[in-house]
């Protein structure tokens, strides 16, 4: 099969998702076809059966802000008429679903039908799709798909609650490759790292205000009272600064890393002993499932997927959102004890095997011959 994808190319989760699955696709033996204005952070290597194609916006001067969605849609259309695409996969709902609308629209200009699949994966519904100046575009764009995927059962449900949607939204959660995502070997690093045997605290985002990264400072702070600790802060954005600031506040700032955004997060998972996750919103959590895959229980909030992803009291535990109290007191006893914290590290690992790609990768595969099969029978 001939797929196009559409999504952003940063290292967020949406992103993340659609590379490595464009990827898996491509090592399927189906030929897959990248769209957008860079070249995806995860896109690291080549194959026969992966192109991309950039998406170039106008500079003219009329335009105050660059009409992408226009580009892209414009894009879109010469991807499919000169690839010959058989479907068009997009990730996140803004603007990807209703550039691909466009397209399909224009064409059928050109007697060709091309059916469209939108994955929903979070804040494309739970923040920015709620907005009144986009909810009419993004309803309509949802129900104009082909087909609707969502990565947990909590983001299905939000979407069918907050939008008019008649779309069936089929559930396909996201996966993790378990050959990329797993403890290796680094004393030498954690030895850097923790030069007494502390014990290493990790947190991943892109450091905005719903990722309540100053909760992850205070939690520490709770932590290294009683245990000897160090903190590596992975990723970037807005509220770093804050953290920064507030970490010299709290005196702890010797013993918190701030590493910046890094492609090899596997590296840094695998000299962690616990990771903290006390988000305000998740749709599913990819980056906690990526911490269980590499031996790191996770102590986060109770909120979105989350719960469909951690076992508390197994995988680690959940807590309220803001509860710093309790995610401290659930991040020392798992700690406190070697043979627990091993315990909790197993069954991280064996609760992430359930998300392995090579499980999930026959769900997206068998949902495209569905949709595709389907609009031929409406021609």
């Amino acid at each position: 099969m001939k797929i196009g994808i559409v999504c952003y190319p940063t290292f967020g989760g949406s992103g993340v998702v659609a590379t490595e699955l464009g990827k898996a696709l491509a090592a399927h033996g189906h030929q897959v076809h990248f769209i957008t204005y860079n070249q995806p952070a995860r896109l690291d290597f080549f194959s026969a059966n992966l192109f991309y194609h950039e998406v170039s916006i106008s500079k003219y001067p009329l335009f105050d802000f660059p009409p992408y969605e226009l580009a892209l849609s414009s894009k879109l259309v010469d991807v499919v008429r000169f690839e010959k695409l058989d479907l068009l996969h997009v990730h996140y709902a803004i603007p990807h679903a209703s550039a691909a609308y466009m397209a399909k629209q224009i064409l059928k200009t050109y007697n060709i039908n091309i059916p469209v699949i939108t994955t929903l994966h979070g804040t494309d519904i739970t923040l920015v799709g709620r907005d009144p100046s986009y909810n009419p575009v993004v309803t309509f764009s949802i129900n104009e798909s082909d087909g609707v995927t969502a990565v947990s059962e909590d983001l299905k449900k939000d979407t069918l609650n907050h939008f008019n949607i008649t779309k069936e939204i089929q559930v396909i959660p996201n996966f993790i490759d378990l050959s990329r995502f797993s403890l290796k070997p680094r004393e030498h690093f954690k030895k850097a790292i923790a030069p007494g045997d502390e014990r290493v605290i990790t947190h991943t985002s892109n450091f905005r205000k719903v990722k309540r990264t100053m909760d992850v400072i205070h939690v520490f702070k709770k932590i290294k009272e009683t245990i000897p600790s160090k903190l590596l802060m992975v990723g970037d954005g807005p509220e770093r600064a804050n953290n920064e600031k507030l970490c010299r506040e709290l005196g702890i700032v010797d013993d918190v890393r701030f590493l910046g955004k890094q492609d090899a997060v596997e590296e840094i998972l695998s000299v962690s002993d616990l990771f903290l996750m006390p988000s305000e919103s998740e749709s599913f959590g990819l980056a906690a499932l990526e911490a269980m895959a590499c031996k790191v229980p996770v102590v986060a909030t109770n909120v979105g997927g989350i719960p469909e992803l951690i076992v508390n009291g197994v995988t680690g535990f959940m807590s309220n959102v803001g509860d710093v109290d309790d995610m401290a007191k659930n991040a020392l006893y798992i700690l406190e004890d070697c043979d627990r914290l091993n315990t909790f590290k197993k069954a991280a690992l064996n609760r992430a095997k359930k998300f392995e790609l090579s499980l999930i990768l026959p769900h997206y595969e068998a949902y495209y011959q569905k949709i595709v099969d389907a609009s031929k029978a409406n021609l």
